[in-house]
């Protein structure tokens, strides 16, 4: 049932008001979201960490993580308990892609834990090692 003098146009322009509304908020929200978002961390400060390209690792093993700055890591092999075995190097790192290689016949064959550590962040990756 209409009110008097309320059209069906009229219907549609109130719900299009509606729904334009609703779109501003929306899109609103979500920009807030993401400013918040953006102001908690600046992902250049981070190094990553890649996986092993053996599983299960043996021999030298290559430890690749990219850096977006130049700075102090320490790179460090875990056992299972996390208790560090064996820091295989602490120094600086370069701008960009960085190996760093590593023997695993100083170790028994077993599952481990490679860490990176730097002053905001400490990176964990698992790997098995079996030696011949």
């Amino acid at each position: 049932m209409l009110l008097v003098g309320y059209t069906w146009i009229d219907a549609a322009e109130g719900i299009l008001w509606v729904s334009l509304i609703l779109l501003v908020l929306v899109i609103g929200y979500k920009r807030l979201i993401r400013s918040l978002r953006r102001d908690k961390f600046d992902e250049a400060d981070f190094c990553e960490l890649y996986n092993l390209e053996e599983e299960p690792a043996s021999g030298e093993l290559p430890f690749y993580f990219t850096a977006s700055k130049v700075k102090e890591y320490t790179l460090s092999i875990l056992n299972k308990d996390m208790e560090v075995v064996q820091d295989v190097v602490t120094k600086e790192c370069k701008e960009g892609g960085n190996i760093v290689r590593f023997d695993s016949n100083r170790l028994p064959n077993g599952h481990y834990f490679y860490s990176l550590k730097t002053d905001n962040q400490k990176i964990m990756k698992k790997m098995t090692v079996k030696n011949p």
